[in-house]
C-alpha cells in the first residue's frame, strides 16, 4: 500500500469517528495489533488488512444514532462505496467489505478469510485486559448506564444473569468470555496475558461496592428510628 492510499483511507476514517470509546486511537490500536498478528502468519494480504482495520468502525455513528442498525453492516457498505468511488477494483472493495462485515462479536456471521480473522482478533484484543475495562467504562458513561444493579434484597448484583444493562452485566455477559474466541494463536496468547488484569479489576470493584452496601446499610439502619 502506498503512503498516498494509506492517507486517503486514514482521512476518511478520521472524518467518520465520533465516539470516545471507539475513537481513532482504538482504530490505530486495532491496526497495530493486526500487524503484530499478521507477522506470525503466511500469505496475508496487507493491503486488504490495513484498509479493513482503518475502516472497520466507520459505521459507529449510524449505530449510535439508531441502535437498530449494525455498525459492521453499515460500515462495510460505506467502505465498499468509498473504495469504488475512489477507483479501487470491485474485487478489492468486496474483500475489504467482507472483513468489516464479519468483525463484530457475533456467532451467526463469522469471519471467513485470513484477513477477516485477523481483524476480528485484533478488534477483540482491544476489549481484553485493562484496556477493555477502560473502554467499557467510557462507553457505559456515554450511554448513561450504571456500574451495577441492585438485587431485590438491596445488595449489589455481580451482573450474572442481569437483564438491566450495567458494567457488571457487560463483564459477565461479554468481557469474561472473550478469551477462548480467538482465531489466531498470537491473539489468543496476547489475550491470555491480559486476562488477569480484567479479572482483578472486576473482582476489586465488586467487593468494594458490595462492602459499601452491606456495611453501610446496616450502619444506617442502626441510626434510624421510628419516631
Amino acid at each position: 500500500m502506498t503512503r498516498e492510499t494509506y492517507s486517503l483511507l486514514e482521512n476518511y476514517m478520521l472524518s467518520c469517528m465520533d465516539d470516545s470509546a471507539h475513537d481513532r486511537e482504538h482504530v490505530y490500536r486495532v491496526l497495530y495489533y493486526a500487524l503484530e498478528i499478521a507477522a506470525t502468519l503466511k500469505d496475508v494480504d496487507y493491503s486488504v488488512l490495513i484498509a479493513a482495520c482503518l475502516l472497520h468502525d466507520i459505521g459507529r455513528k449510524e449505530q449510535f444514532e439508531d441502535p437498530s442498525l449494525c455498525h459492521a453492516a453499515v460500515g462495510s457498505e460505506k467502505a465498499f462505496s468509498f473504495l469504488m468511488e475512489h477507483g479501487f477494483s470491485k474485487e478489492y472493495a468486496e474483500r475489504v467489505r467482507q472483513c468489516i462485515m464479519t468483525h463484530r462479536y457475533r456467532e451467526n456471521n463469522p469471519p471467513q478469510t485470513l484477513e477477516a480473522k485477523i481483524l476480528f482478533d485484533a478488534d477483540k484484543l482491544d476489549v481484553t485486559g485493562a484496556m477493555g475495562i477502560a473502554r467499557t467504562l467510557i462507553y457505559k458513561g456515554i450511554v448513561s448506564e450504571p456500574l451495577y444493579s441492585l438485587l431485590p434484597d438491596g445488595t449489589v448484583s455481580d451482573g450474572e444473569g442481569d437483564d438491566a444493562p450495567s458494567f457488571f452485566q457487560e463483564y459477565k455477559y461479554k468481557l469474561e468470555h472473550l478469551y477462548n474466541r480467538f482465531y489466531t494463536e498470537k491473539a489468543a496468547s496476547l489475550a491470555k496475558e491480559r486476562r488477569q488484569a480484567a479479572m482483578d479489576f472486576y473482582n476489586c470493584l465488586y467487593r468494594e461496592a458490595a462492602s459499601a452496601y452491606g456495611e453501610g446499610r446496616n450502619a444506617l439502619a442502626g441510626l434510624l428510628t421510628d419516631s
